[in-house]
């Protein structure tokens, strides 16, 4: 049996494959150019094109600033693309697997949000993914909403690895210190799926509904970025002296992000039984990818 994933090429999709060889799971990825999200019937000829095990979609529009001014292009990923796909899983009876993101919710809770709070997101990037998660539900009743907050990984674009390029240019850098939340290393998010494909293929009928999965620890971006750096400077010596605290109002963004985010793991850890871990270990465990 076969796992599709759809968007190989981000950081989470490129996991995904590493870590299903791993443990001798075989795989299919695509990603743009080849498959477009938004093309119902290629979409349909993809999923129909053999009989998989399971669809996991990690897939979406993730620019959030720019998704202020492209919301067609956002809703037509996030949200009509999450839809086709639900159809065409229902039309051949397969399980699908969806990330979410912490960005459904708007961020004044005092303690990690659990999966059935109320959701509220603050600009378009987040109100495309909660729709797609509302399509999901209307359309599949055999699908698995995964949020994850804060994501990083080897592969691709994302802050820790754009903190560790800044810090070998600049003597000083400015962080956000007043918005916190989980982050999430892309290899522990992935291996957490696939150890729930291994479930599936042993029982189809397991825990289906929303969870939420990230590395255990609350911090700031600002803690994060210090975090990053003394770890990488284990293998590297950078020119950065000073990472200085700032509040969200000094770096404005088009997109007003959510000020506390941190989500609750427990329902996931109880409906499959994988534990989350530590924060710190899991991005060592990243830095230590991109250097050796």
């Amino acid at each position: 049996m076969t796992v599709l994933i759809i968007g190989n090429k981000g950081q989470l999709g490129w996991a995904l494959e590493r870590c299903a060889e791993s443990h001798d799971i075989e795989t299919v990825g695509v990603d743009l150019p080849e498959l477009d999200m938004t093309h119902a019937k290629a979409l349909d000829q993809l999923v129909a094109r053999e009989r998989w095990t399971a669809v996991v979609n990690a897939a979406a529009y993730t620019a959030v600033d720019k998704a202020e001014s492209d919301a067609a292009t956002a809703f037509a990923v996030n949200r009509d693309g999450v839809a086709h796909l639900a159809d065409a899983c229902g039309e051949h009876d397969l399980p699908l697997i969806h990330i979410s993101t912490d960005y459904v919710f708007n961020g004044t809770a005092t303690s990690p949000y659990q999966p059935d709070d109320p959701i509220d997101p603050l600009g378009v990037y987040g109100q495309s993914k909660a729709a797609g998660e509302k399509v999901l539900r209307e359309r599949l009743d055999r699908h698995l909403i995964i949020r994850t907050s804060w994501l990083y990984g080897i592969h691709g674009n994302n802050f820790v690895k754009t903190i560790l390029r800044l810090a070998r240019e600049r003597k000083e850098l400015r962080v956000v210190a007043d918005q916190y939340g989980c982050p999430t290393y892309a290899g522990d998010l992935a291996e957490a799926i696939i150890k729930i494909v291994k479930q599936w293929l042993r029982n189809k009928e397991l825990s289906y509904g929303t969870v939420h999965y990230c590395n255990r620890g609350v911090v700031s971006w600002h803690q994060l970025a210090q975090q990053a750096i003394q770890s990488a400077s284990r293998y590297e010596k950078f020119q950065v002296e000073t990472i200085v605290p700032i509040t969200t109002e000094e770096y404005p963004t088009p997109t007003p992000r959510p000020a506390y985010s941190a989500l609750d793991c427990t329902r996931f850890t109880e409906s499959f039984g994988i534990k989350t871990v530590d924060w710190k270990g899991s991005l060592d465990r990243m830095v230590d990818g991109l250097y050796t």
